[in-house]
């Protein structure tokens, strides 16, 4: 009987270790810093950051439902209510915007960035790659529309778990949230990537090691993996959705942008980038990248009018 116990209580402890650091990696995911984010951008070409010191913009400062600030930048050069939003991935920031943000700009767009929760000066403490995101972006888009009296388009731009975290909110909010969406990169369904980058990077089995972890991640964070799915909203989304990846995405495969336009209802419209690797569309194929943003933008302008 003792040896029993012994082994049921070695079987408890493993699986309460296995569930506390498979969700402290999820939960607490190693953010890069400002340093590493400036020195990538900079060896890729954008050297964007001299002139976003020097630009006139708008500090701002939005209060989550969650109890923390969503804090971010408001840049309006142009003459025009139209404004693109631009969502970072996971362990980025602004500072990872900013090669976007001189593309809207060049393109007439006044633009607004900022902060997803934990990540550069907004608060929060953990991450939910797109659960909580999503809310905290329908705050944004709250605050834009006032600033702008509820004139002209409101865009959005995301990429990786910004793609996320503007397609949730786009279900979320299908008939009053933005006029359209660009999702750069984004994965299908959250448990699937997880399983996804468990066969990858550890060479380990999704089973049993992501249904523990996922008890773990309701329990310490307050949502499952299933739950973070553009792929369960996506037919829900009225507004017109630009899906952009890169053929030779190793980090989050290409099928999963094509099965998100694949079951995607109404206006839509996809672009699979040649070169580069996760969230290198742009960075890699810049002439195409642009020319495809400028005529979903054009067509956006053409339908209002």
């Amino acid at each position: 009987m003792k040896k029993i116990f012994l082994a049921i209580g070695a079987l408890v402890t493993a699986v309460i270790a296995i569930g506390i650091v498979f969700s402290n990696m999820i939960l607490y995911i190693k953010k890069k810093t400002d340093e590493d984010i400036i020195k990538r951008e900079t060896d890729n070409g954008h050297d964007v950051f001299e002139s976003f010191e020097q630009m006139e913009k708008n500090a701002f400062v939005i209060p989550s439902a969650y109890g923390y600030d969503i804090k971010g930048y408001h840049v309006a050069p142009h003459d025009t209510p139209n404004t693109i939003i631009i969502c970072h991935g996971v362990t980025m920031n602004v500072l990872n915007s900013l090669k976007y943000m001189h593309l809207f700009l060049d393109l007439g767009w006044n633009v607004l960035i900022y902060d997803h929760r934990r990540h550069g000066q907004s608060g929060g403490k953990t991450t939910s790659y797109g659960f909580y995101e999503k809310d905290d972006l329908n705050k944004v888009v709250s605050w834009l529309k006032n600033k702008t009296n509820h004139r002209g388009l409101i865009g959005i731009h995301g990429e990786s778990m910004g793609a996320v975290t503007a397609l949730l909110y786009a279900g979320a909010h299908c008939s009053d949230g933005a006029d359209f969406y660009i999702a750069d990169c984004p994965f299908a369904c959250f448990d699937e990537q997880l399983a996804y980058r468990l066969r990858a990077e550890y060479r380990l089995p999704s089973w049993p090691l992501l249904p523990i972890a996922d008890f773990f991640l309701k329990l310490r964070g307050g949502y499952r993996a299933h739950e973070v799915s553009p792929l369960a909203v996506i037919d829900q989304i009225e507004k017109p959705v630009l899906f952009i990846h890169s053929k030779d995405d190793d980090y989050i495969p290409v099928s999963s942008t094509e099965r998100l336009y694949e079951k995607k209802r109404g206006p839509k419209a996809l672009y699979i980038a040649e070169n580069g690797e996760h969230a290198m569309s742009y960075t890699k194929n810049r002439d195409t990248y642009r020319k495809t943003v400028q005529e979903f933008l054009n067509n956006m302008n053409d339908s209002t009018e």
